[in-house]
């Protein structure tokens, strides 16, 4: 997995030390993450940018917010994940898959916490 600390690797060891709150976004297919600390970038889309990567590519990408109590995941899933038609099918193998690598993320990050998802999303129509 390539990891991207944005804007350097030594600010966001800083913020997991300081047990700052963490922007991750993880690539579908698991070989990319991006990991910032929130207040560098604010936004999943904003650090996509920052990183170099076109902010329109969000629909690509798990997000997370990270800290030393848990894994909010942002469970938004694209109308056209794995070019899944149908609505209840799709979003399923998004959970299933959502969870696989997003478990495995963050063990390879060295954070053993929860993955959650905030009840803003877990009735999505997405």
């Amino acid at each position: 997995m390539t990891i991207i600390k944005y804007p350097s690797e030594n600010d966001v060891n800083s913020a997991i030390y300081e047990k700052e709150p963490l922007l991750v976004l993880i690539s579908f297919d698991g070989k990319t993450a991006i990991i910032s600390q929130i207040d560098e970038a604010m936004e999943h889309h904003i650090l996509l940018a920052k990183a170099g990567f076109p902010s329109t590519d969000i629909d690509k990408y798990f997000r997370i917010v990270l800290d030393e109590d848990g894994a909010d995941w942002t469970f938004v899933c694209p109308p056209d994940y794995k070019g899944i038609s149908d609505k209840q099918r799709r979003i399923t193998a998004f959970y299933k898959d959502g969870f696989a690598v997003i478990s495995g993320t963050l063990s390879e990050l060295g954070f053993m916490v929860g993955i959650n998802i905030p009840k803003r999303y877990q009735h999505s129509n997405t």
